[in-house]
């Protein structure tokens, strides 16, 4: 009877735990919307710094949004398609408004920026599980994106970005500060959809030092993440 016990055990236990085991991991993707033109942005951005000096297994990104730019300075980082990402997790959550600073965790939690405890509590609460096996190579003629088959389907997104500006803002509501922001998106391309099919994408390196790929479904969950670390 023991031995029985210990033979479902095996079959229905530790089965699924090696199975999990198995699936591919992806860093939690971090994403913060926010401006040189806010007051209320600043905190927000030193918290993301902290993210990115701090936290290996997080991909911490800045998008800086263009609503901001008529109030009194305008971003040299805001991007039309910050604004428009921002946009697109206000239709999925059915918020009906837009802010900065705001923070994204995995596609799904938004909250505050710089609301510290919040974010620790939401980076402890995901699961970067990932649909499918994601690489990202780079070399002189361009960016080789591979995705595996898996489970899922979703909008694959090129990100190119910088690790650290440091600003000095001349007027608006942050004027006279030097502000110190790190992982700013530059570019944001839909370099392609993902069905659940093996998937091979060459493209043009992107506006950036640096570079990143999401995957994500139309909800908004995150199925795959890679940066190329360079």
């Amino acid at each position: 009877m023991r031995l029985f016990r210990a033979a479902l055990m095996l079959a229905f236990g530790i089965a699924p735990m090696m199975a999990q085991a198995e699936s591919p991991t992806r860093p939690i993707v971090v994403e913060l919307f926010t401006s040189q033109g806010c007051s209320s942005c600043p905190p927000a951005d030193a918290l993301l710094r902290g993210l990115v000096r701090e936290r290996a297994d997080v991909l911490a990104l800045a998008f800086h949004v263009t609503y901001w730019d008529r109030l009194g300075w305008p971003d040299p980082y805001a991007l039309t398609e910050a604004t428009e990402r921002q946009r697109g997790y206000t239709r999925i959550s059915h918020a009906g408004t837009m802010y900065t600073p705001q923070m994204v965790v995995d596609g799904t939690q938004d909250l505050v920026g710089s609301d510290r405890r919040g974010v620790q509590a939401a980076l402890a609460a995901a699961r970067p599980v990932a649909a499918t096996q994601l690489s990202l190579t780079r070399d002189a003629s361009g960016v080789r994106i591979a995705l595996s088959a898996g489970q899922g389907a979703g909008r694959v997104l090129l990100i190119g970005y910088d690790p650290e500006h440091r600003t000095a803002v001349a007027r608006g509501e942050n004027a006279g500060s030097t502000l110190v922001e790190a992982n700013i998106v530059r570019s944001l391309e839909h370099a392609a959809t993902w069905a659940g099919e093996p998937l091979v994408l060459v493209r043009p390196h992107p506006a950036g030092q640096r570079m990143a790929v999401i995957v994500q479904s139309a909800d908004g969950i995150i199925l795959a993440a890679a940066r190329d670390g360079g």
